[in-house]
């Protein structure tokens, strides 16, 4: 091989890349002197070194779940945050009016990450520290890494340019060196054939030291989230983008209809089912029971689901352990059949990740900052136990003047404690693992020396009380805060602590919804080949086949599958499944893009945000309830909030690149 300086390798600081060479080419901040190729890819040490640069790029502002700085994205019609300025800085999110600079940290992160690892999978070869196994594994992570960017960056930015796999002669002048955006399809296409080849070589499995690393259905199932957006309204016969085009007027999403990418989504959610690795979580049916682990409660009897066991129905599950243990902590990763691919360092980061995102959700009397909570519509989007949908009006006509939980009804209404509205009774078991009404049980019970008796203690929002409206930012302007993701045993204070969480970047359900989704937009019948070749699948609306992928989801969840008249009507189940997704998949930074995808961001992105009404005291505590408009949270949208802007200082040195639409390009 060819000796030459990693410093003048690929990609140098031109064209594409907008800031200083140190900023990307960040070989410096890993060895003391230039190092060459040869010699950086024969050592097992520089190798990994390597490698690790390459993975961190998938944290800050790439990470999937976390705090609101790093992700923001996490936040649409469901959830929302009060930190900044009482709200100004959601307002400015929602309504589009962030500039070039807001989060522009993803670009330029992502490209850098996409450097790295293109040298790593050009420049290692076997011989010398590495056997012809070992230069497979690394480059297939490498390969892993550099498609998963692509992938982030196309959820965001849209269309966005691939460069070219082996580099560039960074002697040529800018002009030769300005790269445009490739169109949506060929960016799909291309993460869609690198996943295929990093997945060859990629491991089933991971053991605890090495969980982190993706596996070969972690490259396989960001390829079918890619061909799923590819097959969305948004990229799929969308003549409404006819204006977003590159520099020589080519339209970059094609406004040309084609079915037959919604049967390439379904195969290839298809393949990762056939991998036959992951399973849903189920939690073991509860006899007996404490305050922070209740006893089981049983789902409303069910002809069929209750008296079988699961995937057939919940007889032997708990419906809410199963779903709250996913992301609270008390699941390891590696316990976990339907983790498919995580970032390890998301564990422990008390800054950025998950544990960030449950300190801010958790009330202070813990030691959180009692500032992210829920929408009134994603509350009320939680059905009820027996799984019909929720219907205000029909609970306050069944209570009457009896809307609060009493002593005596206690057995009645579990989990709910007393002077607990009856709106929040027999909902669905998803809904008491998600939602922090107004007076919830926080438990907390990891605090060991805690003078004030601050454990298991329910929390209320109303006026006045300690985790009500004040006039900083720690409150929650709709009365309605979040549960998933906190630990019964979460407690910041008095000798306690938040326990570690893994971020669940992609999980079974939500493959198993993607597969029912695709299969439901089909009218004809497809022959695809399996992601190796060696198979074919045959893909068509078959209903039995979508309940057989949607139903384990809802009935691990406490609910019945849907009737067979849903599952017949195309329109019907569509509208249930973006449903499904709505619930299932809260705070998972999916909402965000399946409403654009869908090209339902304009009307459920846009509509006036309502929660319950936090200027009330406890004194008046029915009037909390009555819904209202909540000022400090109110949103917009417009055609330019689909995609994200590109940078004005990476339009003013990349002549090729075009703005977004709607967005003001460079002069």
């Amino acid at each position: 091989m060819k000796t030459k300086y990693i410093l003048i390798t690929l990609l140098t600081c031109t064209g594409i890349f907008a800031t200083s060479c140190k900023d990307y080419l960040s070989v410096d901040h890993y060895f003391a002197d230039r190092q060459s190729e040869d010699r950086i890819f024969n050592s097992r040490d520089y190798t990994e070194q390597w490698l690790a640069n390459c993975y961190n790029q998938l944290l800050d502002y790439n990470l999937e779940i976390g705090h609101k700085n790093f992700t923001v994205s996490n936040y649409a019609d469901d959830m929302y945050y009060n930190e900044g300025g009482n709200g100004a800085d959601y307002r400015r999110f929602k309504f589009g009016e962030y500039d070039y600079n807001w989060y522009k940290q993803s670009w330029s992160q992502s490209y850098a990450g996409i450097r790295q690892a293109s040298v790593m999978v050009n420049a290692l070869s076997e011989g010398g520290a590495f056997s012809a196994e070992q230069v497979a594994q690394y480059k297939a992570e490498a390969r892993f890494i550099r498609a998963y960017l692509y992938w982030l960056l196309l959820r965001k930015y849209g269309p966005v340019p691939v460069m070219p796999d082996k580099g560039v002669d960074y002697d040529q002048s800018y002009s030769n060196l300005s790269y445009p955006r490739n169109t949506y399809d060929e960016v799909v296409d291309f993460i869609s054939s690198e996943m295929v080849l990093a997945a060859k070589d990629l491991p089933l499995r991971r053991d605890n030291r090495n969980i982190a690393r993706p596996t070969r259905g972690a490259a396989l199932a960001t390829r079918a989230k890619a061909l799923l957006f590819l097959a969305s309204p948004l990229a799929n016969g969308n003549a409404e983008m006819s204006d977003f085009v590159d520099d020589k007027g080519r339209a970059l999403i094609s406004a040309q209809y084609s079915e037959e990418k919604w049967a390439r989504a379904a195969a290839a959610a298809k393949d990762v089912m056939d991998l036959n690795v992951y399973k849903l979580y189920t939690a073991e049916r509860k006899i007996k029971g404490t305050e922070s682990y209740p006893v089981t409660i049983i789902p409303p009897h069910h002809p069929v689901y209750s008296e079988r066991n699961f995937p057939d129905g919940w007889a032997n599950i708990d419906p809410f352990e199963s779903y709250r243990a996913l992301f609270n902590g008390d699941l390891y990763a590696a316990e976990n059949p339907e983790m498919i691919f995580t970032r390890g360092e998301n564990q422990t980061d008390q800054e950025h990740g998950v544990i960030s995102l449950t300190r801010h959700q958790m009330p202070q009397m813990a030691g959180g900052w009692n500032c992210h909570g829920l929408t009134l519509k994603q509350s009320d989007a939680y059905d009820m136990a027996d799984g019909t949908s929720f219907n205000r009006a029909a609970i306050l006509e069944k209570y009457s003047g009896n809307m609060f939980v009493q002593n005596n009804e206690l057995e009645q209404f579990k989990p709910l404690k007393a002077n607990v509205w009856k709106e929040f009774a027999n909902r669905e078991p998803r809904f008491y693992a998600s939602v922090a009404f107004n007076g919830a049980l926080w438990t907390m019970s990891s605090a060991s020396n805690d003078p004030n008796n601050n454990t298991n203690k329910q929390v209320f929002y109303y006026r006045g009380e300690s985790e009500g409206r004040v006039n900083g930012d720690r409150w929650l302007p709709t009365g309605i805060g979040m549960m998933k993701y906190v630990n019964p045993k979460d407690n910041a204070n008095n000798g306690g602590q938040i326990y570690p969480k893994v971020e669940i970047t992609i999980r079974y359900a939500d493959i198993l919804l993607m597969y029912g989704e695709s299969l439901n937009e089909l009218s004809g019948s497809y022959t695809i080949p399996s992601w190796d070749g060696l198979s074919q699948h045959v893909i068509a609306r078959d209903i039995n086949a979508i309940s057989k992928a949607i139903a384990p989801v809802r009935i691990r969840a406490g609910v019945p599958d849907y009737d067979m008249s849903v599952y017949m009507d195309p329109t019907r189940l569509r509208n249930s499944i973006k449903h499904e997704r709505q619930i299932e998949l809260l705070g998972e930074n999916q909402r965000y893009y399946d409403l654009r995808r869908w090209k339902d961001a304009p009307v459920k992105d846009a509509e006036q945000i309502y929660g319950y009404n936090t200027l009330i005291t406890k004194q008046n505590a029915a009037l909390f309830y009555s819904p209202v408009r909540v000022p400090l949270l109110q949103t917009a949208f417009s055609k330019k909030m689909y995609f994200w802007p590109i940078d004005w200082e990476e339009l003013r040195e990349n002549k090729r690149m075009t703005q977004a639409p709607g967005w003001p390009s460079f002069d």
